[in-house]
């Protein structure tokens, strides 16, 4: 197990502690329950849990004090324990469908006390998500589907005036380039953010979306 780099205690701050004890989790209980890969296990740091941490620093226009925020297909807590470890003003649920992954949210949210956590068993995507899930002023994700898939999920679970915020990689341009017409209607407007750490030293980018304020629900 690694410990933490600088820039874990410059994203995290005070709460790092918590930060360390889910990362220790994730070491040792992940490749066991089949949420990372024992590979996996030495770039959880930066490439898991700092990269998940940095949506704490999206615009306030974004993600504002206080917002709730929907974490779908959250697996093993990526990146929805990150955030709400770096903001705990934010009111967060975590979202997914297998029980497996469910059970291992149920206890480690309760092992760190997250009191701004809670977790819901859901597929997104189905027609009564909304109504089973709920809407939120964010929907993240990470790893979860291509662009477009994303977008049908998530765009029915974000409230009035809300957004969408996907982690996204190298691919995401032509991830856009890829949509139908019909999933760019989903959405009036799709941003590219790149996110800096405090120090600086890491970075993550994050595709933004703001529903269509036609689209029907």
């Amino acid at each position: 197990m690694q410990p933490a780099p600088p820039s874990a205690a410059a994203v995290f701050g005070e709460r790092l502690r918590l930060a360390e004890r889910f990362h220790a989790s994730l070491c040792e209980a992940g490749p066991i329950r089949g949420l990372n890969g024992p590979r996996e296990v030495p770039v959880l740091w930066e490439r898991h849990l700092i990269n998940s941490a940095l949506l704490a620093y999206l615009p306030d226009r974004v993600l504002p004090d206080g917002a709730s925020v929907c974490d779908v297909g959250s697996g093993g807590g990526l990146p929805g324990i990150p955030l709400a470890i770096a903001r705990p003003d934010l009111q967060i649920t975590l979202v997914d469908p297998l029980q497996r992954r469910i059970s291992y949210l149920e206890q480690i949210v309760g092992e760190l006390a997250l009191e701004n956590v809670r977790i819901r068993r859901g597929r997104a995507g189905e027609p009564d998500s909304p109504d089973r899930i709920g809407r939120y002023d964010v929907v993240v994700s990470r790893a979860v589907a291509p662009l477009g898939r994303l977008l049908e999920w998530c765009v029915p679970l974000v409230a009035d005036q809300g957004h969408v915020a996907a982690l996204k990689g190298r691919s995401v341009e032509s991830e856009i380039e890829s949509l139908t017409r019909r999933q760019r209607r989903l959405v009036e407007d799709l941003n590219i953010l790149e996110i800096i750490s405090p120090d600086g030293e890491q970075a993550a980018r994050v595709l933004v979306a703001r529903p269509h304020g036609a689209w029907s629900r």
